[in-house]
Order: structure tokens, then C-alpha cells, then sequence
């Protein structure tokens, strides 16, 4: 995998950490990035990172319509 470096001023009251794992959730979030990476890149389990997506709303399979219905042989 071909990575790059991200260099950041945070405000004070914004960790490291915490904005990490914002920019996880939200590559997650947006298909940029998969579950394993989104993961790695937040510091934490890939299972962690399932409950941490749940906290956040965000769906670990987002499926369409049209998909859901084909997955399920409707």
C-alpha cells in the first residue's frame, strides 16, 4: 500500500489521537478508506473501530437499496 505523510497544527484542545481517529471515521465513512485501514490509521482494532463506527453512527456495510435487495436474493 502506498502511504503518504500528513503534517497538521491542531488547536490545543483537539489531541492528536482524537483527530486521528476523526480522519479514520471519515475516510471510512466516505469509501476512502476500508475498514482495515480506517482501523490501523485510528490506532485501534478492527473490531474497536466496528463499535467506535456504531458510536458514531456510521455504517460498518452500507448497502443501496438495489444492492440490499440483491444480497438477500430479493
Amino acid at each position: 500500500m502506498n502511504t503518504s505523510q500528513l503534517t497538521v497544527e491542531l488547536p490545543i484542545s483537539i489531541s492528536n489521537d482524537d483527530a486521528q481517529l476523526m480522519l479514520a471515521l471519515k475516510l471510512f465513512e466516505t469509501g476512502k478508506a476500508s475498514l482495515g485501514q480506517a482501523a490501523k490509521l485510528s490506532g485501534y482494532s478492527k473490531q474497536a473501530f466496528i463499535e467506535i463506527l456504531g458510536k458514531h453512527k456510521i455504517p460498518v456495510v452500507n448497502y443501496s437499496p438495489e444492492e440490499l435487495r440483491e444480497e438477500l436474493g430479493l
